[in-house]
């Protein structure tokens, strides 16, 4: 295998990380970007949107962008720790998504997610994620 991620399709990966419905509109080694529409499908029993759905969009936007930084040494970046703040509830619509490092060293990198309302620009959700750069499995 050479040092090249796989490509990945988020859809088709996994239904865990498919039901987020995190769409990526842009991804390099120093930034991702994307947007979910929240609706029903991702709520509580209460009616907001589930602070899951936030944890998952924000660790797969940081492992997306970390995974790429480091892709040239033939690795991949994988969570090591993730927090994240739920910061406004939700019910429906658009929320977009930046990650971008904080820091890139050579076995870890530390990555700052925000999620914000698509309609006013307000901050629903932010995270950081540490993350562990290993080797790709050889096949």
């Amino acid at each position: 295998m050479s040092g090249e991620l796989p490509s990945v399709d988020l859809r088709s990966s996994s239904r865990f990380v498919a039901a987020s419905g995190f769409e990526v509109t842009e991804a390099s080694g120093t930034r991702v970007a994307g947007h979910v529409v929240l609706g029903p499908d991702q709520h509580t029993p209460w009616g907001v949107v589930h602070g899951g759905v936030y944890c998952t969009v924000i660790e797969s936007a940081a492992s997306i962008g970390a995974s790429v930084a480091v892709a040239e040494r033939g690795q991949f970046a994988v969570g090591v720790n993730n927090q994240t703040d739920f910061l406004r509830p939700m019910t429906s619509g658009r929320v977009d998504v930046v990650a971008e490092p904080i820091q890139q060293g050579r076995t870890l990198q530390l990555w700052l997610v925000t999620v914000t309302r698509a309609d006013d620009g307000k901050t629903v959700a932010r995270g950081q994620v540490r993350l562990q750069n290993i080797p790709l499995r050889r096949g």
